[in-house]
Protein backbone atom coordinates (compact mmCIF):
# COMPACT_ATOMS: atom_id res chain seq x y z
CA UNK A 1 0.00 0.00 0.00
CA UNK A 2 0.83 3.74 -0.77
CA UNK A 3 -0.17 6.47 1.49
CA UNK A 4 0.84 10.30 1.74
CA UNK A 5 1.03 11.64 4.96
CA UNK A 6 0.89 15.52 5.35
CA UNK A 7 1.65 18.11 8.17
CA UNK A 8 3.05 21.56 8.67
CA UNK A 9 -0.72 23.00 8.53
CA UNK A 10 -1.82 25.64 11.65
CA UNK A 11 -2.97 29.12 12.24
CA UNK A 12 -0.70 31.79 10.51
CA UNK A 13 -1.06 35.78 10.86
CA UNK A 14 -1.25 37.85 7.48
CA UNK A 15 2.08 37.94 6.08
CA UNK A 16 3.39 35.37 7.73
CA UNK A 17 5.05 31.54 6.75
CA UNK A 18 3.98 27.98 6.79
CA UNK A 19 5.77 25.04 5.62
CA UNK A 20 3.99 22.14 4.48
CA UNK A 21 5.49 18.55 4.29
CA UNK A 22 4.06 15.64 2.33
CA UNK A 23 6.16 12.07 2.60
CA UNK A 24 5.23 9.08 0.80
CA UNK A 25 5.46 5.36 2.01
CA UNK A 26 4.96 2.16 1.11
CA UNK A 27 5.59 -0.15 -1.81
CA UNK A 28 6.88 2.26 -4.03
CA UNK A 29 8.78 1.57 -7.35
CA UNK A 30 8.95 4.82 -8.50
CA UNK A 31 7.22 8.58 -8.33
CA UNK A 32 6.63 11.23 -11.16
CA UNK A 33 4.63 14.14 -10.24
CA UNK A 34 4.14 15.62 -6.44
CA UNK A 35 1.81 18.09 -6.31
CA UNK A 36 -0.50 20.55 -3.39
CA UNK A 37 -3.85 20.81 -4.12
CA UNK A 38 -6.33 23.13 -1.86
CA UNK A 39 -9.93 23.67 -1.15
CA UNK A 40 -11.82 26.62 0.41
CA UNK A 41 -15.19 26.18 2.31
CA UNK A 42 -17.73 26.44 -0.74
CA UNK A 43 -14.85 26.14 -3.57
CA UNK A 44 -13.33 23.26 -5.91
CA UNK A 45 -10.49 21.90 -5.01
CA UNK A 46 -7.24 23.90 -7.32
CA UNK A 47 -4.09 23.04 -8.12
CA UNK A 48 -1.60 25.32 -5.84
CA UNK A 49 1.75 24.04 -7.58
CA UNK A 50 3.42 21.01 -8.60
CA UNK A 51 7.22 19.41 -9.38
CA UNK A 52 8.46 16.96 -11.57
CA UNK A 53 11.76 15.46 -10.88
CA UNK A 54 13.86 18.11 -8.82
CA UNK A 55 13.62 21.14 -10.64
CA UNK A 56 10.49 21.11 -12.52
CA UNK A 57 7.55 23.57 -11.34
CA UNK A 58 4.22 25.21 -12.09
CA UNK A 59 2.27 27.63 -9.76
CA UNK A 60 -1.22 28.79 -9.92
CA UNK A 61 -1.03 32.34 -10.65
CA UNK A 62 -2.49 33.63 -7.37
CA UNK A 63 0.53 31.86 -5.39
CA UNK A 64 3.73 33.07 -8.06
CA UNK A 65 6.24 34.48 -5.66
CA UNK A 66 5.51 33.53 -2.51
CA UNK A 67 5.09 30.02 -2.52
CA UNK A 68 7.64 27.02 -3.26
CA UNK A 69 7.40 23.56 -4.01
CA UNK A 70 10.77 21.42 -3.61
CA UNK A 71 11.67 17.81 -3.85
CA UNK A 72 14.25 15.57 -1.24
CA UNK A 73 17.14 13.81 -3.30
CA UNK A 74 15.55 10.81 -2.52
CA UNK A 75 12.13 12.60 -4.47
CA UNK A 76 9.66 10.90 -1.91
CA UNK A 77 9.58 13.92 0.23
CA UNK A 78 7.76 17.18 -1.25
CA UNK A 79 7.80 20.43 0.56
CA UNK A 80 5.31 23.71 -0.01
CA UNK A 81 7.15 26.85 1.38
CA UNK A 82 4.13 29.36 1.91
CA UNK A 83 5.41 32.81 2.49
CA UNK A 84 3.33 36.33 2.70
CA UNK A 85 0.57 34.62 3.68
CA UNK A 86 -2.74 35.88 2.91
CA UNK A 87 -6.73 35.00 4.22
CA UNK A 88 -7.64 34.02 0.81
CA UNK A 89 -4.70 31.15 1.36
CA UNK A 90 -6.80 29.63 3.79
CA UNK A 91 -8.00 26.16 2.61
CA UNK A 92 -7.16 22.34 3.22
CA UNK A 93 -4.30 21.85 1.58
CA UNK A 94 -3.77 18.30 0.11
CA UNK A 95 -0.62 16.68 -1.42
CA UNK A 96 -1.37 14.60 -4.57
CA UNK A 97 1.38 12.52 -6.33
CA UNK A 98 1.81 9.86 -9.07
CA UNK A 99 3.39 7.20 -8.33
CA UNK A 100 4.05 3.57 -9.37
CA UNK A 101 3.98 0.85 -6.82
CA UNK A 102 6.04 -1.89 -6.36
CA UNK A 103 5.15 -5.03 -8.78
CA UNK A 104 3.04 -2.71 -11.19
CA UNK A 105 3.64 -1.14 -14.11
CA UNK A 106 1.03 1.40 -14.00
CA UNK A 107 0.99 5.06 -12.31
CA UNK A 108 -1.99 6.04 -10.21
CA UNK A 109 -2.38 9.00 -8.38
CA UNK A 110 -2.60 8.97 -4.56
CA UNK A 111 -3.96 11.96 -2.30
CA UNK A 112 -3.12 12.80 1.66
CA UNK A 113 -5.88 13.13 4.23
CA UNK A 114 -5.17 17.21 3.82
CA UNK A 115 -3.86 19.72 6.54
CA UNK A 116 -6.02 22.43 7.65
CA UNK A 117 -4.33 26.24 6.34
CA UNK A 118 -5.93 29.23 8.29
CA UNK A 119 -4.75 32.80 7.65
CA UNK A 120 -6.14 35.18 10.12
CA UNK A 121 -5.34 38.26 12.15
Amino acid sequence: QVQLVESGGGLVQPGGSLRLTCTASGSIFSINVMGWFRQAPGKQRELVARIVGHDTTAYSDSVKGRFTISRDSAKTTAYLQMNNLRPEDTAVYYCNAVIRSSGSDSYHAYWGQGTQVTVSS
